[in-house]
Order: C-alpha cells, then sequence, then structure tokens
C-alpha cells in the first residue's frame, strides 16, 4: 500500500531530476545537488546524521554530505527513489511515515517554490489532515526559538501554541503551509497573520524558527 511519505519520496526525487544538481533551494546556501546529498545521509550514514541536531557532529556531517555531493547527480536521485538501506528503521513503515512524510514535503517545496515561476500545489484534505496531526505533535520543538508567542490555526479554527510568551501572534493557514512557516520558510509560506505588528515583523525575520 503506498503511504504518504513514499509518494512525497517520488516527488521529491522526480523533480530533483527535472530541475538538475545547480537548481536554487530555499534551504540557504544549498543547490539541488546539496539537497539531495542531504537526504541520502540523513538516511544512509547515521553516524553523520545526527549533525543534523547536534553541533559537535556538524563537522563530521559536513565532510559526510561533501563526500556525497561529488558523487555523480543521477546516482543522488537513484539513492532516494530506492530509499533507505536494508536493515535501516525507515525501512519500518510506521517510522517512514512519522520521520519522512514531513522530510520529503518540505523538501519538495524547498525545491518547487525557490522557482521563479512556482505555483501552489493543491493537497487533499486527508494529507491535509495528516500534516497538522505532525504539526500538533511538533510545534513547540519547531517554535522554541520563536521571538514572540506564536499559535499556530487552521481555517476550520483548530489551534495549537507553538511558543508562550507575549506578544502573541497566530498565523493562520491549512496545515501544509503552518508547517513550513514554523519551519523557518516563512518568505514562501503562504499563511496570514494577527498580532502586533512589530512582533509580526521580528517572526518574518526569524532565523531560527524551525530545526
Amino acid at each position: 500500500m503506498s503511504t504518504f511519505a513514499k509518494r512525497e519520496r517520488l516527488l521529491l526525487a522526480d523533480l530533483l531530476e527535472a530541475e538538475g544538481p545547480d537548481a536554487p533551494t530555499l534551504c540557504e546556501g544549498w543547490r539541488t545537488r546539496d539537497l539531495a546529498a542531504h537526504v541520502v545521509v540523513r538516511e544512509r550514514r547515521p553516524d553523520a546524521a545526527g549533525g543534523i541536531l547536534i553541533k559537535q557532529l556538524a563537522p563530521r556531517l559536513e565532510r559526510v554530505m561533501a563526500e556525497f555531493a561529488a558523487k555523480p547527480y543521477e546516482e543522488l536521485i537513484q539513492l532516494i527513489r530506492t530509499g533507505p538501506p536494508r536493515f535501516s528503521p525507515f525501512q519500518l513503515k510506521q517510522v517512514d511515515e512519522m520521520s519522512n512524510t514531513v522530510e520529503f514535503y518540505v523538501h519538495t517545496e524547498d525545491v518547487r517554490r525557490a522557482q521563479p515561476d512556482w505555483t501552489p500545489r493543491e493537497l487533499d484534505q486527508v494529507f491535509q489532515d495528516a500534516l497538522w496531526s505532525r504539526l500538533e505533535r511538533t510545534a513547540r520543538l519547531m517554535g522554541r526559538n520563536s521571538p514572540t508567542g506564536l499559535v499556530l490555526r487552521r481555517p476550520d479554527g483548530q489551534t495549537v501554541v507553538a511558543h508562550r510568551g507575549t506578544p502573541v501572534v497566530t498565523a493562520t493557514g491549512e496545515p501544509s503551509e503552518l508547517l513550513l512557516f514554523s519551519m523557518g520558510r516563512q518568505s514562501t509560506a503562504t499563511v496570514e497573520l494577527d498580532g502586533d505588528k512589530d512582533a509580526i515583523s521580528k517572526l518574518h525575520e526569524a532565523k531560527q524558527l524551525g530545526l
């Protein structure tokens, strides 16, 4: 049975292939080749992937990513398509869904929205609900460095507090857009912000939203 993670994986691989290795992304300093290397290292080199979250391991991560980025681009795309190695925990459907649905969706948008002619992607309600479920569980983590209080709200009124504090800014939008906003893609996320004007400006300029 197809899963959201598998679908988003293939969409990301197809998009990276179509754009080529030197297209821009929303990830500062990364072209598509760098993003592809990141995805592969995260799944295939757990000894280095810890550097994504642990600063002390960051130099090793950079070295390993540089090694993978130097590989033929077509090889990186194929590694993304085929997925993690046989004994990786990512092979487990539940782990894959929990860990990769958001990862691949966000990185697909990192490529799509960095292009000058990008257009909004229509997502079905079931997928939006799945993204909201993940956002509810991780909102506090992603909003921990917000310079203001931050509340995330769906159009139907469901809310989650991403950061407690004052003044409070409320971001309203579809779960997919709120997810991008809370993960540091404020410049391209389609959300409405309500609150103190200075607080909204600080939130837009925040460099450390997200993981």
